[in-house]
Order: structure tokens, then C-alpha cells, then sequence
């Protein structure tokens, strides 16, 4: 691993930092050779300053051994191997930690699915319907690992013999929803699972709405089952349409609310989906 890498590691180690200081700190110093001596950069503001004394008591070294031995892999915006399509979205993440078949990331036909955590019968009915086909074309799922629509969707794509990649708030060591713990952990193993935040990091209610970013940002195009209007899901499909991604929404009832937000992003451009092909017309290469 050279140095520049490993620094840019223990800056993110430091306490959650904005997309915006990580940017502003590079800008100063695009190397971040000043990171241990800070006053060596005097463009980069004291308010920045504040988290640096933190980088002496992060044990770098031994938290990069502890990600070799247990398979868990850093790629950073500058690697060859980070994913073009994530780094095209507006404030890519600067890194990600990725456990599993890393090889997911290089696929033909990225398909992000996101629906609601109440799934109803409606919403499961709907992806066992569409996803043996999408499945058939390689379609590789990624989805939130949230109860209802996305474990579902995952559950589905691994059931049919596809491929699926989860990406999580927070980090490995707490996977949210609990209930979901069994399924990440064998995806951790037989798929993929992705997260911008170091393993002990606890999921907190603003790390969702970023999560969606990197959901639609991996993916040629956003199948959305059902959605309430400004759910996660919504927000997640209104921002793959803003990054000219294609999106996609299965219609529902008029009088269930858990139909508004997807029969509006209909109304706002999105696809309607009856079958398959509507899907894989679009992005199957």
C-alpha cells in the first residue's frame, strides 16, 4: 500500500468528517504530507485542525493488518479498481470498505432495486416476478440490506443463483437491521457487501440518505417497487434521475399510500415497468 493511501485511511479513521473537509484538506495538500504536521500547512484552517492530535492515537497499522487477515478491502477514489460509475455521482465516497466477491463491482448490468421496509405482498410478488429474467441476463442487485423490499430483493437474487451487493450505514461490526445479521454475514462470504465507514462505526440516522447515493450511484439504473413520497427510497431514485441514470418504478394503487412515491416518479420521468424487458431493453449490454 504506498503512503498516500495509507494516510488518506487514517484521516477517515479520524471521527466522521464531511465530504467537504476531506476536500478542502486534499485541495490544501494533495499528497497529505502535512497530515501529521499540521502547522507546516498553515492553509489549512484551525477549525480543520481540531480532529488531527486524534491521528496519534489511531493505531493505523494495526487496524490495516487487522483488514488484511480478515479480508476486508480498502478502495480508495484513486484506485484503478474504484467503480466508474460512483465516481462520476456527485461527492463520491473517498473510500469504501468491501468484503466479499469484489469482482461484482466490474459487471455489465448493475440494477440498484429499493422499495419499502413494509413491504406489502404487492412488492415481493412484483420482484418474484421480475427477477428470474433479470437474473437470467446477469443483472447484479444492489440494494440497502434494510427489512422489507431490499432484503427481499437480495434474498431473491441469491435464491435464483444471482449475484447481489449490499451497501450498509454504518460499519460491518453493526450491521442494522439485527434481524438482518445472518443474511450480511453471508454475503459478506458468497457476495458483497460495501460500506464508507470503518467497521466499528455505529449507523446513525444521517448516514442512511448518503447510503442511497452509493446505491444508485453503482448502478446503470434504479428499479424502485414501492415507495412512499420522500421515503429512502424516493430520495434514492430522485438522485439516480438527477445523475441522468435511468430509473425505474412499478405502478401501484392510487388509494395506498405506499404507492405514492413511485407513481409519481412515473409522473417525473421514470419507466413503468409491466415485465422484464422494460428493464433490460435499457441497460442489458
Amino acid at each position: 500500500m504506498d503512503e498516500f493511501k495509507k494516510r488518506l485511511i487514517h484521516l477517515l479513521h479520524c471521527k466522521p468528517q464531511s465530504w467537504k473537509t476531506v476536500y478542502r484538506i486534499l485541495n490544501d495538500d494533495p499528497s497529505l504530507t502535512a497530515l501529521y504536521s499540521p502547522l507546516t500547512a498553515p492553509s489549512i484552517s484551525s477549525k480543520q485542525n481540531e480532529f488531527l492530535p486524534l491521528l496519534q492515537q489511531i493505531p493505523i497499522d494495526d487496524l490495516i493488518e487487522y483488514y488484511v487477515r480478515n479480508d476486508i478491502h480498502l478502495i480508495s477514489v484513486f484506485d484503478a479498481d474504484y467503480p466508474p460509475l460512483l465516481k462520476n455521482i456527485y461527492q463520491p465516497p473517498w473510500l469504501l470498505w468491501a468484503k466479499g466477491d469484489r469482482t461484482l463491482l466490474n459487471c455489465s448490468f448493475p440494477l440498484a432495486v429499493v422499495g419499502s421496509r413494509e413491504a406489502t405482498a404487492y412488492g415481493k410478488s412484483a420482484i418474484e416476478f421480475l427477477f428470474p429474467e433479470l437474473i437470467k441476463h446477469q443483472a447484479v442487485i444492489i440494494s440497502g440490506l434494510a427489512r422489507g423490499i431490499d432484503a427481499h430483493a437480495h434474498q431473491m437474487a441469491i435464491r435464483l443463483g444471482g449475484r447481489t451487493i449490499a451497501v450498509i450505514a454504518g460499519g460491518f461490526h453493526h450491521i442494522y437491521p439485527r434481524e438482518n445479521l445472518g443474511l450480511a454475514s453471508h454475503m459478506m462470504t458468497e457476495q458483497l457487501v460495501l460500506s464508507e465507514y470503518p467497521p466499528n462505526t455505529r449507523p446513525e440516522k444521517w448516514q442512511f440518505p448518503l447510503r442511497n447515493r452509493i446505491i444508485g450511484g453503482l448502478a446503470k439504473g434504479t428499479l424502485v417497487i414501492e415507495a412512499k413520497k420522500r421515503s429512502g427510497s424516493f430520495i434514492t431514485a430522485d438522485f439516480a434521475l438527477s445523475e441522468g441514470r435511468d430509473v425505474f418504478a412499478v405502478p401501484g394503487s392510487i388509494l395506498n399510500p405506499s404507492f405514492t412515491g413511485t407513481n409519481e416518479l412515473i409522473q417525473l420521468g421514470a419507466k413503468l415497468i409491466k415485465e422484464p424487458k422494460d428493464i433490460i431493453e435499457e441497460i442489458y449490454i
